[in-house]
């Protein structure tokens, strides 16, 4: 069935989930699971070329530190599950491109990812990373919308 599943996170409570149901299904089906994490370029402006930088480098600082909890977090979960994980951190102006890209670069057959579930003008407005992979991606992609336990499809409930 699979072998490697995609999941991406962005540290927030349902990302986690996400990262919770990809492990699941990973240790039914014997797969391994890639957790990725995109973080956008810095675009900043200032007129001193010393002061952007400083900015600059402060930037990147403080997304690795997130990029490292957020993967953290992956890591703890996928070890309680006993599966196999690789980590990574990528910086791209388009996230949806990062993770289809990613899911390719690393030979993954499934993607799975959280979806915040906006409609209506939030959704228009924010727009959705998981809308753009489900439509540019060739790879199947599975949602993961609610708060479920992650194993109940194991337990048959």
């Amino acid at each position: 069935m699979y072998k490697n599943i995609l999941v991406p996170t962005d540290g927030s409570e349902l990302s986690n989930r996400a990262v919770e149901y990809a492990a699941a299904l990973a240790k039914a089906v014997g797969a391994k699971l890639t957790v990725l994490t995109v973080t956008a370029p810095y675009y900043g402006f200032v007129v001193e070329p010393e002061l952007a930088m400083a900015k600059i480098e402060d930037y990147h600082k403080d997304c690795e530190k997130l990029a490292v909890q957020f993967l953290d977090v992956a890591k703890d979960i996928t070890a309680a599950a006993q599966v196999p994980c690789e980590t990574m951190h990528v910086e791209r102006a388009q996230p949806y491109q990062a993770i289809i890209n990613a899911a390719k670069d690393r030979g993954c057959d499934l993607i799975v990812m959280a979806s915040h579930g906006r409609s209506g003008m939030a959704a228009i407005v924010l727009g959705s990373e998981t809308v753009k992979v489900l439509s540019h991606s060739t790879i199947p992609v599975l949602v993961v919308r609610s708060k479920l336990d992650p194993l109940a499809f194991l337990k048959g409930s």
